[in-house]
């Protein structure tokens, strides 16, 4: 009986992908505050949004809870990676919780920005996705109704700020680099005098990801992005390869979410993940192409990343 061969298929694999320094550091603090507290530690929200690393650290011992309220006075509390309104620390503090703050530093500094030109007497437009996690948390770093939000090209021709001439904007992290600039050309068009960040807020590690799909989107059949449903940067992927070219792209968790169905006939597969996606997922997807395919994988490296962040110094000490 001879064994039917597997049809060829080349693999390229996207650089950067998956954990960025400020997910690394955010699930460093979870699993060193419970070596330090012991079990249980709570997190407020997800601490990076991914099914596979929230349930690996509930495994540990870490308890997720949407609101402060939920966690009793006596244990540590962390506040995610996305970064909370002021309102959850002041909180913490009223009740004499130890808190551990792990927002991401690309947010946090999105953060001081935010604040420093309310203290100039600045109004904020924020771009970024309504209900988000780090959209909620920035536009709570100020008084209500010093912050507008915008999320389109259009939402630019609704705002009605208190004085035209006196705006700044900021951006959430993790958006479309492309999507965003059309945005800030909308804004700067309508209100000539708004000020903007010295350096783009779009952290870093949301660009290389998406420059990276950009490389691979004309080579490629499909794309497949691993990530959550609920991961900004992990959808922004999926839209960017659309939008270079890319015919077909496929979110999914893990590999068993995979819809082979959709991918009958391809000769060429793109593969990246989301900032909050690890590895091994990456290496679970590829492992089931290489059940169902003849594989050539290519390596498509268009960034090195070497950035790391520090633990807050109470994990330190």
């Amino acid at each position: 009986m001879t064994t039917q061969a597997l049809p060829p298929l080349t693999l390229y694999l996207a650089a950067p992908r998956g954990f960025c320094a400020g997910v690394d550091r955010a699930i460093k603090i979870v699993e060193i505050a419970l070596q330090k507290w012991g079990a249980p530690v709570y997190v407020r929200h997800e601490i990076v949004h991914n099914k596979f690393v929230v349930d690996s650290l509930k495994a540990l011992g870490a308890v997720f809870v949407e609101e402060l309220d939920e966690v009793p006075d006596d244990r540590p509390v962390i506040f995610s990676a996305h970064g909370v309104p002021k309102s959850v620390p002041a909180a913490a503090q009223a009740r004499n919780m130890v808190f551990v703050d792990a927002t991401c530093p690309l947010v946090s500094k999105v953060h001081i920005e935010a604040e420093r030109h309310h203290e100039n007497g600045l109004q904020m437009v924020m771009i970024g996705h309504a209900g988000h996690p780090e959209t909620i948390g920035t536009m709570g770093q100020l008084p209500e109704g010093e912050v507008i939000l915008v999320e389109t090209v259009e939402d630019v021709a609704t705002v009605t700020p208190r004085d035209p001439a006196r705006l700044a904007f900021i951006t959430q992290t993790t958006l479309s680099v492309d999507d965003t600039i059309d945005i800030i050309a909308a804004l700067r068009a309508r209100f000539p005098a708004i000020i903007g960040p010295h350096k783009e807020d779009i952290c870093y590690a949301t660009t290389n990801r998406q420059a990276a799909v950009k490389a691979i989107a004309g080579k490629i059949d499909a794309l497949l992005v691993i990530g959550a449903p609920n991961s900004s940067n992990s959808r922004r992927l999926v839209e960017v390869g659309r939008a270079n070219g890319c015919a077909y792209a496929q979110l999914v968790q893990r590999a068993t979410e995979i819809d082979w169905r959709a991918l009958e006939g391809i000769r060429s597969i793109g593969i990246t993940a989301g900032a909050s996606a690890p590895e091994v997922l990456v290496n679970e997807v590829l492992d089931a192409f290489r059940a169902r395919f003849d594989t050539t994988v290519e390596l498509v490296e268009t960034a090195q990343e070497n950035v790391e962040f520090k633990v807050p110094r109470v994990l330190r000490a």
